[in-house]
């Protein structure tokens, strides 16, 4: 067994046959319907922004960020059973843009969750 001195959270893109292992989290992107059972879940609609990077509008976090956070909010609060990673079920181009840059930029998601 390998071990890591990273104690963040791994996401990784989930195959679109694969049916989410136990222990997981499931990001969503758009309305896909979560899978039964007890599982922690969040969804997220990726979004295009319409101005320039950093305008004051748009300074607010991005959906994936706001998702990622929900679960992480989940966890810690033991809402949700306890996970070891989150896989992510991303449909489009954008979504898994979205989800890099998240997990590239955002200071939080940064902090609690690693690329996998």
């Amino acid at each position: 067994m390998a071990w890591s001195i990273d104690a963040r959270i791994p996401v990784r893109l989930l195959h679109p046959d694969e049916v989410p292992p136990a222990g997981a989290a499931l990001l969503i992107e758009g309305d896909a319907p979560a899978p039964s059972g007890n599982m922690a879940c969040a969804a997220f609609r990726p979004t295009v922004a319409a101005h320039a990077p950093g305008c004051a509008c748009c300074l607010p976090r991005t959906p994936v960020a706001a998702a990622l956070d929900r679960l992480f909010s989940q966890r810690v609060r033991q809402q949700v059973p306890w996970f070891t990673e989150v896989v992510a079920r991303i449909e489009t181009p954008a979504g898994r843009a979205a989800l890099e840059a998240a997990l590239a930029a955002d200071v939080l998601a940064v902090a609690r969750f690693r690329p996998r």
